[in-house]
């Protein structure tokens, strides 16, 4: 692992010469769904007490952009949940080495938060729009109530940001017949879309991964038949495949971990709720960053060192394998979105 001296701070170089100068940080793993793609039924939260408090949250973002990370992104979770998360949004909105402080969220607490959310700095949003189908919207989401999130989005298109994207996990038989009408919603709005293959984290119980599975590939051979779908050279700084639509340029998004692996790419570590860096989404090597932060109350060095020398364990990539029981026991809740 080396560092780089830059006008803005270090830039962080993994073993494998990948610079990273994208944090994604969980604020919560608590959520006011329960996605069967994302999490258990039953599931066992993270008690509050072990969490990082939003001033940590905030103070590890803030040295993260000193040693030359450009991107946060706010995830759960749902991070909106989190009692006065608003606070670390505004925190994080006055750094200037973040250029792009983004907040991917499943919609249901948009109307109440979009125009603040703006305020603090937020210039991307990305809302989870799985089907446009009430009766599904309530299946896949267990307990999710589809006008919330339309209610959402509309608060959001009115509050002014950037760009705002849908994401959609597409799942065989379950939801795979939508892709079109999801691209029509979010183009005749002005928003992009990414179709995501399903992430094998944690044990789910409501369907069989290999059985549910419907590739990237496939997805763009369905959207084919009604729309030419050019490939582009766009990136938003994450590990989405963008195309245009020939017609008017839309941009339709392909999050592919098993059919067109990303990693050697990654720019990418995560932040868990409760404090641990993650170094890869499939794999378990991690730094526990809160045990530092609470060691050294006031003192930011050895905070810097400990993310400088966690590159030195990111892993080349990781080992989804839809065909066996899950070799990463967390769920996605627990990842960070």
């Amino acid at each position: 692992m080396t560092t780089t001296k830059t006008g803005t701070g270090s830039q962080l170089i993994d073993r494998f010469g990948r610079r990273i100068d994208y944090l994604r940080i969980s604020v919560t793993d608590r959520c006011d769904l329960r996605c069967v793609y994302c999490m258990s039924e039953d599931m066992q939260f993270v008690p509050r007490a072990q969490l990082l408090t939003l001033e940590e949250v905030a103070r590890i973002g803030r040295v993260f952009s000193e040693l030359g990370v450009s991107k946060i992104r706010i995830t759960g979770g749902e991070p909106l949940t989190r009692r006065n998360v608003m606070e670390v949004f505004r925190q994080l909105g006055k750094l200037d080495e973040i250029k792009d402080l983004t907040l991917t969220t499943n919609g249901s607490l948009l109307k109440k938060y979009a125009g603040d959310l703006h305020r603090a700095g937020v210039n991307r949003i990305n809302i989870s729009l799985d089907t446009l189908q009430e009766e599904r919207f309530s299946s896949i989401t267990r307990t999710g109530k589809l006008h919330r999130t339309m209610s959402g989005i509309d608060a959001a298109l009115n509050a002014g940001f950037e760009r705002i994207k849908l994401n959609a996990v597409i799942l065989k038989n379950r939801n795979h017949d939508e892709v079109i009408d999801l691209v029509e919603f979010a183009h005749d709005r002005g928003m992009d879309i990414s179709f995501i293959e399903e992430m094998p984290l944690g044990v789910i119980g409501d369907h069989d991964r290999a059985e549910a599975y419907i590739s990237s590939d496939e997805i763009l051979d369905i959207l084919s038949q009604q729309h030419e779908l050019l490939p582009t050279t766009d990136s938003t700084g994450g590990p989405a495949r963008y195309y245009r639509r020939s017609d008017n340029g839309a941009r339709v998004g392909f999050i592919s971990p098993h059919s067109h692996n990303f990693c050697d790419t990654c720019n990418r570590v995560r932040l868990t709720a409760e404090g641990r860096l993650l170094l890869c989404l499939g794999q378990e090597h991690s730094v526990d960053l809160r045990r530092v932060v609470r060691a050294s109350p006031t003192d930011d060095a050895p905070l810097r060192e400990a993310i400088i020398t966690a590159m030195d364990i990111k892993p080349k990539g990781h080992d989804f394998d839809l065909n066996s029981q899950p070799v990463i026991f967390r769920h996605m809740n627990s990842t960070g979105g």
